[in-house]
C-alpha cells in the first residue's frame, strides 16, 4: 500500500516531453512519486492508504518562487506611496528596529502566503539586502518554514559596503547598537549554513549571498561601462571568500547583478558567475553580458518590478540562458502570486517589443516550475512530477466561472487562474493545505502575532508617517514636502 493518490485530474507534469495526461492519476510514496499515467492504470497497479479524486482539477508541480525577501510580509505596503524612499526606510527598520522573534514571524506568515498561493519552494533573502551578523535571523525565518512544511532557500552574506556596518539588536523592548565587520557577517552567514542547508528533511538550503556581486558598483540600475572600468580591492575580496565559503559547504550563490556588474565580474578569477549562481534582476544588460551569461550557465531570476531598466529576458532566453520567473518578495506594491507576476513578465515583453507573440503561456509555466528549478539546481528533486522526484504538487479547482471552459488548460491557468485558484499543495508527500485550508500551523495565531508584531515594529522605526491615507480624487499622487515624502 503507498501512501496517497491522486486520481482523475488532468495533469501537467513538466517532464522532459511536458506531458499532459487527461484523467491520469499520480502515486506518491515516502515523500516520492511513485509513478504517474492513466487513471485506470495508476490506481490498478497502486493501493493507497488514501486517495483523494481530483476530477475538474488540475494536478501541477508546485510554483518555484526564486528570489523574496525575508521581512517583507510583515511590512509590506508600508511606504509604499513614497516609493522612492521604500529601500532605504525598510533597510533601517531591517537592521535597526526588528527583535529575533520578527524574523519568526515573518517566516511563518510568508510561509502561509506562498503555500496559499501554490508556491512549494520560495527564495527568501533576510532582509532588504541580506542581514548576518547574527545568524538567529535566518535560522528563525527557516525554522519557521519548516514548521508550516514548505521549501525554503534562505540568503543569508553580507550586506552592502562601508565596513564596519551599524547594526541594533531590541531585546526585552531595549535597544543594542553596535558596529559590524564583514567577517562577522561572513561568519553569521556560515553558522546558518552549518545549521540549516539540507535540514528539515531537506526541505531548507542556504545559499551564500552577498548583495550584489560587485559591490562597488551603484545597486540598482545599470552603471555605464566608462564607470565600471576596473574591479576595487573589496570586490576581489568579496568573490574570493564567497566562492570559499561555497566550496566549503557545497552550497550555491545567490546575488543581484545589474547592467555594468557582469563584464565587470567576468574579470575576476573567483568570478561571482556560474552554473551554481543565480543572479536576480539583471537589468540594464549589454549585449556582451548576456554572452557572458550564456557562456558561464549563470542562471537568472527575472521579476515585474518597475526599474528603469530592462531585463533582457527574452533576450536572454533567445541565448540559451536559465531565466526564473520570481516575485521579489511581497512588498511595497506586489504579492506572491507567482502566475500573476508570469502575466506581468509577459505583459512587459509584449509592451518592449510590440509583439504579443513572446513568452507564450507554456514557457510562462515553465519559468515558473521546472526552469526555476533549474535555477535554484534543485531539478532533480521537484519542479516536474516524474517517478523518482519528491511529491511537490499544487491542484487547482477549475470547476469555476472564470476557469471553464475545461480546455486548453495550460492557457487557462497562465491566463486566468491565480493563486487562490490553488485549492491543495503538498510538500514532499505532505498535504499542508487542504481545500484552502492549512494543517499544519494555527493560521488563526499566526494572523493575530504577525498583526502585533507588524505595528510593534513600525512603533520602534517611527514608521508612522509612511501609513498614509489614499489619495482619494487625485488623477496623480501630490506630496507635501512636510509630509511622509521628508527623510
Amino acid at each position: 500500500m503507498i501512501d496517497l493518490l491522486l486520481t482523475h485530474g488532468t495533469i501537467i507534469t513538466m517532464d522532459t516531453g511536458r506531458a499532459v495526461i487527461d484523467n491520469g492519476a499520480v502515486a506518491i510514496d515516502k515523500g516520492r512519486i511513485v509513478d504517474v499515467g492513466p487513471a485506470d492504470r495508476i490506481i490498478r497497479d497502486h493501493p493507497a492508504f488514501r486517495t483523494m479524486d481530483c476530477r475538474h482539477k488540475v494536478i501541477m508541480p508546485g510554483l518555484i518562487d526564486v528570489h523574496g525577501h525575508a521581512g517583507h510580509s510583515l511590512l509590506k505596503t508600508v511606504a509604499s506611496d513614497t516609493i522612492d524612499l521604500w529601500m532605504d526606510t525598510v533597510t533601517s527598520a531591517y537592521f535597526h528596529s526588528t527583535t529575533d522573534e520578527f524574523w519568526y514571524i515573518d517566516g511563518l506568515l510568508s510561509a502561509l502566503e506562498r503555500v496559499r498561493s501554490g508556491v512549494t519552494c520560495g527564495m527568501s533573502v533576510i532582509g532588504s539586502m541580506p542581514r548576518s551578523d547574527d545568524p538567529v535571523f535566518g535560522s528563525n525565518h527557516a525554522r519557521a518554514y519548516a514548521e508550516v512544511g514548505i521549501r525554503e532557500v534562505v540568503g543569508v552574506g553580507p550586506c552592502a559596503p562601508p565596513w564596519p556596518h551599524p547594526v541594533s539588536r531590541w531585546t526585552n523592548g531595549k535597544k543594542t547598537e553596535r558596529m559590524v565587520s564583514f567577517e562577522e557577517t561572513l561568519a553569521g552567514a556560515e553558522a546558518v549554513i552549518q545549521a540549516w542547508d539540507h535540514g528539515a528533511n531537506d526541505t531548507i538550503r542556504v545559499f551564500i549571498t552577498p548583495f550584489t556581486i560587485v559591490p562597488s558598483l551603484p545597486s540598482w540600475g545599470r552603471t555605464p561601462p566608462d564607470i565600471a572600468a576596473s574591479l576595487q580591492p573589496h570586490d576581489r575580496e568579496l568573490s574570493r571568500r564567497i566562492r570559499e565559503i561555497a566550496s566549503k559547504y557545497s552550497t550555491r550563490i545567490h546575488s543581484d547583478a545589474f547592467g555594468g556588474m557582469i563584464q565587470l565580474a567576468f574579470q575576476d578569477e573567483n568570478r561571482l558567475l556560474g552554473p551554481d549562481v543565480l543572479l536576480q534582476h539583471c537589468t540594464g544588460l549589454s549585449l556582451q553580458e548576456i554572452r557572458i551569461l550564456a557562456e558561464t550557465d549563470t542562471r537568472v531570476g527575472h521579476s515585474p518590478k518597475p526599474m528603469v531598466q530592462r531585463c533582457p529576458a527574452s533576450e536572454l532566453l533567445d541565448a540559451g540562458v536559465t531565466v526564473a520567473i520570481s516575485t521579489d518578495g511581497n512588498a511595497p506594491r506586489s504579492s506572491f502570486d507567482l502566475l500573476q507576476a508570469a502575466r506581468k513578465i509577459q505583459f512587459l515583453e509584449h509592451l518592449h517589443f510590440d509583439d504579443p507573440f513572446y513568452l507564450p503561456p507554456g514557457k510562462l509555466l515553465e519559468m515558473v516550475t521546472i526552469d526555476a528549478a533549474h535555477a535554484l539546481g534543485w531539478e532533480h528533486d521537484i519542479g516536474s512530477l516524474e517517478p523518482g522526484k519528491q511529491a511537490d504538487i499544487a491542484i487547482v479547482n477549475m470547476r469555476q466561472p472564470h476557469l471553464v471552459p475545461d480546455f486548453m488548460v495550460v492557457h487557462r491557468l497562465m491566463y486566468e487562474a491565480s493563486g487562490s485558484d490553488i485549492e491543495t499543495v503538498i510538500v514532499n508527500g505532505k498535504i499542508v493545505m487542504e481545500d484552502r485550508h492549512i494543517l499544519t500551523v494555527n493560521e488563526n495565531d499566526v494572523l493575530d502575532a504577525a498583526q502585533e508584531e507588524s505595528l510593534a515594529t513600525v512603533r520602534r522605526a517611527g514608521l508612522e508617517k509612511h501609513l498614509t491615507p489614499p489619495s482619494w480624487g487625485q488623477v496623480r499622487q501630490r506630496f507635501d514636502c512636510a509630509g511622509p515624502c521628508r527623510r
